[in-house]
């Protein structure tokens, strides 16, 4: 439909970590972000090139916006949550659009790595997809923590798309991210 913008309507963003240098930071906490008023989230990852370091995201559920219960999204001791078992990147010296996704499948976990002996010294978009019935009972809310292996600096910032909204909204009459559930209710 012409005129028909797709933020609020397909999809909603958040931030997960601010641009930063990992190196420095060692990690970065991600921030909570509530799954209930979207089928899934997408985490988009871009950083600038760096040197041969592996970049490690860690995708965590909780049962609360702030403290309550954490844990890994690992398929292993948890009925319900799957892991991650694949992520997808473009990678090039310089990314300028003309990079075709591809796809990376991994054992089902939590965790992914970005291995920096292939990636390392090249700019990088990372996505990793999380469905929301993915998170175990009782967990409604999803982060990514990130950490760098080595001491070479890398920057990144981290993103998540938030898509198939059940409720769909004029951009200005969005609910917040933290506690969407609650203007759904």
């Amino acid at each position: 439909m012409a005129g028909m913008e797709g933020l609020g309507r397909l999809f909603d963003i958040g931030l997960a970590v601010a641009p930063v240098d990992i190196d420095t930071s060692d990690a970065a906490t991600g921030k909570r972000i509530d799954m209930s008023h979207a089928t899934g989230v997408t985490i988009v990852a871009i950083t600038l090139a760096g040197g041969a370091n592996d970049l490690v995201f860690d995708v965590q559920q909780h049962t609360a916006s702030v403290s309550g219960t954490s844990q890994d999204l690992d398929p292993t001791g948890n009925a319900l949550a799957t892991g991650v078992d694949h992520y997808y990147i473009k990678a090039e010296t310089a990314l300028d659009n003309d990079e075709a996704w591809v796809k990376v499948s991994q054992t089902a976990a939590s965790e992914v790595t970005v291995v920096g002996a292939t990636y390392g010294t090249q700019q990088k978009l990372v996505a990793i997809y999380v469905a929301a019935d993915q998170l175990a009972d009782g967990y409604r809310w999803l982060s990514v923590n990130v950490a760098c292996t080595t001491s070479t600096s890398q920057i990144l910032a981290v993103l998540y798309i938030l898509h198939d909204l059940s409720r769909q909204r004029g951009p200005a009459n969005l609910p917040n991210l933290l506690n969407a559930g609650a203007a759904n209710a």
